[in-house]
């Protein structure tokens, strides 16, 4: 398998996780900053493999299934360390509403796909609003984590529930568009 630009990207995507966590760790006054900028450098990847893999029709089966992977590697990742640095129970709600999903979500993109229908439940404008509301508010959690003041820890936090509403609603989204699916059809068996 020869491997394209845009899922290099998103492999790069993938090995600064482990960055971000050093850099959330680290013992300097700036590695929440650095945190944050590593997590946005991830971002954008996000942004540039998929822009890439359009404009240079390099769309990949591997950068097909990668791409969601990473996202919610990425995601997942941070709000773990956000909530063990800050452990409320809102933050600790919030991130599990919002894991909860992704995982949701992967398992009925997935379910759909055996059935062939996976077109139905493809990512919609509510779902791109969500990643991008939840992108800033990490942001904004990273950068004021281990701040004395925490100035705009309350912003990130409204950020985030906010994301998780949105994150609620888009996944009722998937669930409407998959329902007359899953009510008809059974592929793999289950529980």
């Amino acid at each position: 398998m020869r491997i394209n630009l845009p899922t290099w990207l998103t492999l790069f995507r993938i090995l600064l996780l482990p960055v971000i966590v050093l850099a959330f760790y680290m013992p300097w006054r700036w590695s929440s900053v650095a945190a944050a900028a590593v997590f946005v450098a991830a971002a954008l990847t996000d942004w540039l493999d998929g822009w890439l893999a359009r404009r240079l029709d390099q769309i990949s089966p591997f950068g097909t299934f990668l791409d969601p992977v990473a996202d919610k590697l990425m995601v997942t990742v941070t709000l773990f360390l956000l909530v063990a640095d800050h452990p409320s129970a809102l933050l600790a709600l919030t991130a599990a509403v919002i894991v909860g999903r992704e995982i949701g979500v992967s398992a009925l993109r997935e379910w759909m796909a055996e059935l062939g229908e996976g077109g139905r439940v493809r990512v919609r404008l509510m779902g791109k609003l969500k990643t991008v509301v939840q992108f800033v508010a990490i942001v904004v959690l990273l950068i004021e984590h281990d701040d004395g003041t925490l100035r705009l820890y309350r912003v990130g936090e409204s950020l985030l529930l906010l994301a998780a509403a949105l994150t609620l609603l888009s996944g009722a989204a998937y669930l409407r568009a998959a329902w007359p699916s899953l009510l008809g059809g059974r592929p793999g068996g289950g529980g």
